[in-house]
């Protein structure tokens, strides 16, 4: 979003749209996708930090069974 002259517009496809000349519906589906990538990258840091802890578990395990 920019906001030029007061007029907050939105780029899609690369084509800006004014948002007050959007339809509610525009709008509202504007405010899922913003929702939407939001819990997205929520999850995507869960994901690392799964990662990371399944890592280092892994490498637990590897020590262990040299100890063996």
């Amino acid at each position: 979003m920019s906001d030029q002259e007061g007029i907050e517009t939105i780029t899609i496809d690369g084509k800006s749209y004014k948002l007050n000349e959007l339809s509610e519906k525009a709008r509202n589906q504007i405010i899922n996708l913003r929702v939407t990538d939001q819990e997205i990258a929520r999850l995507n840091q869960k994901l690392a930090i799964a990662q990371t802890a399944r890592a280092s578990y892994a490498s637990a395990l590897q020590q262990e069974l040299k100890a063996d």
